[in-house]
């Protein structure tokens, strides 16, 4: 049996509490990790849970079952796969969170794993995807614990809503099939939509801009019938370093739907001048990203409520 170890590590000019306090709470993992798209409890108990994540590894869309250990006082948290994806057979882990500092921390995560009847192949896959994960997580872990320290203006969260005389699935169906969006919506130019695993899937979409011009966006989306759709952009507009955001709906007992677009994003702070103008700041660029992604959000619901209202 083979069995690896491997250790990465990085140091954080954050406090070790907030450290550990956003690696706890995996809700924040999307806009921590590079490659996480979306994260949920199935189980908790105290300072045990059970989780499931939705990740790109190497690329391409995965999803599998962790159990974690919090140990808030020595400031740890262990974690191993209780369903792996192939061509993993078993892999465990932890977090440790070393305060180096009033405001720095060393933070280091170490692995262990195997392959799959302890295939050769396989274990150089998992070697190659635990290293470029962890070498992205990391630095990413950085950026996102230091940004939400120093500079909370550059992260923006907001939603949108509107209520539909449709049901949840029909909403579901308009915004899940989203192959059709260029028959649609206005404002998506092309698109592609693939799904090889059902319910994950990886969007890839122009959309076209007030001025006529077309920016290429990819996501890569996890899919709950019929309430639910969360997403994270894998490729992204100049003006932002990160955003996630999902499409919820909710149906009440009288069939009308209450249909929400929310969006969290980072901006690019360098990318500001460049993209906006020379003049243009934080709040310039807050309010046209407020603006121009509710706008596209609320006119896809828009059209989504046209589509099930006419489905009753």
């Amino acid at each position: 049996m083979t069995k690896r170890q491997v250790e990465h590590a990085i140091t954080v000019g954050a406090a070790a509490a907030d450290v550990y306090r956003l690696l706890a709470e995996v809700e924040n993992w999307p806009r921590l990790f590079p490659p996480s798209v979306y994260v949920d409890y199935l189980e908790r108990d105290g300072n045990e849970e059970r989780i499931r994540i939705w990740a790109t590894a190497n690329g391409e869309p995965k999803n599998w079952t962790s159990r974690r250990v919090l140990d808030p006082e020595g400031l740890r948290i262990r974690f191993w796969q209780e369903v792996s994806a192939p061509p993993v057979k078993e892999m465990t882990g932890t977090w440790i969170i070393e305060p180096l500092g009033a405001a720095e921390t060393r933070v280091r995560l170490l692995h262990e794993y195997r392959a799959i009847d302890d295939d050769p192949e396989g274990l150089a896959w998992i070697d190659e995807a635990v290293d470029r994960n962890s070498r992205a997580e990391l630095p990413g872990l950085k950026t996102n614990l230091e940004l939400s320290t120093q500079a909370a203006g550059l992260t923006l969260s907001f939603e949108d809503s509107v209520r539909i005389d449709g049901s949840a699935k029909d909403v579901f169906d308009f915004l899940n099939e989203a192959q059709l969006w260029t028959e649609r919506l206005p404002h998506v130019a092309a698109v592609e939509l693939t799904e090889d695993t059902p319910g994950l899937q990886t969007l890839r979409m122009d959309t076209r801009t007030k001025d006529g011009s077309t920016h290429t966006t990819e996501s890569v989306r996890v899919t709950f019938p019929h309430h639910r759709i969360a997403y994270k952009q894998t490729t992204l507009p100049a003006l932002l370093t990160l955003h996630t955001g999902y499409w919820q709906l909710d149906e009440g007992p009288d069939g009308v739907t209450t249909a929400t677009s929310q969006h969290t994003v980072v901006i690019a702070e360098e990318n500001i001048a460049p993209v906006l103008g020379p003049d243009a700041g934080v709040p310039e660029a807050r309010a046209y990203l407020r603006e121009a992604l509710g706008g596209n959000s609320r006119a896809t619901l828009g059209h989504a409520k046209e589509y099930a209202e006419a489905r009753r």
